[in-house]
């Protein structure tokens, strides 16, 4: 390589002169040292060179051997601590709020909105035109049927009362004369002094008086009907609304605005809407002449106000809503519904026989399956895979994979892992449901969103 260094440079030298058409270089005998000194020192220059490139990249590599050991030694401890961290994290004893699983019959329910409904509302009009000299009722009171309400000025109608007596006295006298008189012409007809046509002509006297006393009877009659009419009683028992007229007041026949209203409230009626794809849980039951049961909640859906029983159905699906119209009647007695009124309907359509029931909170869905979890006697928690039924508010019926008595989480569920170590925040009382959930003692349950009583 060395000879090739020094060499070449002169080699090209020639080269170049012999295209430019020079005469090509020689060496001369006395420059021959120093040329050979050029190229030793040419070849000595390229020799440092490649050394020095060859010890950067062995420092290069002993630098990476080294921090590679030095990096590995202090990610060690690190990783050790990070794994006895999962480790403890792992056994360490998660606090949640578990519920017991009962063996009971669950009620299924139809929740539908509704409007409370009077079977009989009544306007209360007078039949006579008069003065109201007397307004008998309170307003808000609840009034019995044919109890006094108002009364309208008599006087006017005694007068044709009187009167239509009057004439009927006076014409029942023309008939009583008129029969004496038939009965003389019927005694002189015989002797011939008085004629045949006489005779037929009082007997026509007679009947038409006999006429006039039964017109005359029919206005007494009809003028002691409106005097009845002075008296204004409730058609029905009820509930009387507002004063509608003052005393002083002169009111006429079937005025539009009347006195008041009554409007009936034992029993009374609510009218609800269900979906048209729950018709048949409600159609079936009824085919065999069942009572069902409905429930009236106020609008928070958390006060029971009645129970009552389902009337009626309505005969036609609203295509505009995809509902249909439901009817129940409710005794009422603690007036707690009341007409126009807006309430929640529960109808009870079914009962799930001995049903294992859980909280919803418990019942987690994977991607495989539904589950929960169980906590052991050990007080470590088993993921359970089960089969949920029907659903009512927040309870959820277990077709299988648990039994009566277990225990699942309820809350804390986010934070466990099939063995984790759990703690019950209410050990005593999950101790007595357990109990009380093996030997068969159930206990009574509300709707979601109840907090009154029932």
């Amino acid at each position: 390589m060395t000879s090739q260094s020094a060499i070449s440079p002169t080699n090209r030298a020639s080269e170049n002169a012999k295209d430019r058409g020079s005469p090509p270089l020689t060496l001369v005998e006395g420059d021959a040292p120093a040329t050979t000194e050029a190229a030793q020192s040419y070849g000595s220059a390229a020799r440092t060179g490649h050394w020095w490139m060859w010890l950067v990249v062995a420092c290069v590599a002993v630098a990476a051997w080294y921090y590679r050991f030095a990096l590995s030694s202090l990610l060690t401890p690190a990783r050790t601590n990070a794994s006895a961290t999962a480790v403890k994290s792992s056994q360490r004893t998660i606090p949640v709020v578990t519920a017991v699983a009962r063996l009971r019959d669950l009620d299924l329910y139809l929740n539908g909105l509704g409007t409370v409904t009077a079977f009989n509302t009544v306007t209360i009009r007078s039949r006579v035109e008069g003065e109201l000299i007397n307004v008998a009722f309170t307003e808000g009171q609840t009034v019995r049927e044919r109890d006094l309400l108002a009364e309208i000025d008599p006087r006017p109608f005694e007068v044709q009362r009187d009167q239509a007596e009057g004439q009927l006295a006076k014409d029942e006298a023309a008939v009583k004369a008129g029969r004496l008189t038939l009965a003389r012409y019927k005694e002189l007809l015989p002797l011939k002094s008085v004629t045949a046509q006489e005779v037929d002509e009082q007997s026509a006297l007679v009947q038409e008086a006999e006429g006039a006393i039964q017109m005359d009877r029919a206005m007494v009659a009809n003028a002691k009907l409106q005097l009845t009419y002075c008296c204004i009683v409730a058609p029905i028992s009820g509930r009387i609304g507002l004063r509608l007229v003052d005393r002083g007041n002169i009111v006429r026949a079937n005025d539009p605005n009347g006195l008041a209203v009554i409007t009936q409230l034992q029993p009374i009626a609510l009218l609800f809407t269900i979906p048209q794809d729950d018709l048949a849980r409600v159609l079936t039951p009824t085919r065999d002449w069942r009572s069902l049961n409905v429930d009236a909640y106020d609008r928070d859906f958390k006060t029971k106000l009645a129970t009552g029983t389902l009337l009626a159905i309505d005969n036609q699906i609203d295509p505009a809503t995809g509902t249909v119209r439901l009817k129940a009647k409710f005794a009422n007695e603690n007036n707690l519904l009341f007409p126009n009124q807006f309430v929640n309907a529960r109808l009870l359509v079914e009962t799930k026989r001995e049903a294992i029931v859980v909280p919803s909170a418990a019942v987690q869905r994977g991607p495989n399956s539904t589950f929960v979890y169980v906590v052991q006697s050990d007080e470590t928690v088993e993921l359970r895979n089960v089969v949920i039924g029907p659903t009512e508010g927040l309870e959820t019926a277990i077709e299988s994979g648990l039994t009566a008595g277990q225990i699942v989480v309820t809350d804390g569920i986010d934070k466990l892992q099939p063995g984790a170590k759990v703690s019950l925040r209410d050990k005593q009382k999950t101790s007595r449901n357990t109990e009380s959930a093996r030997e068969g003692r159930t206990e009574p349950t509300r709707p979601a969103g109840q907090k009154g009583a029932r």
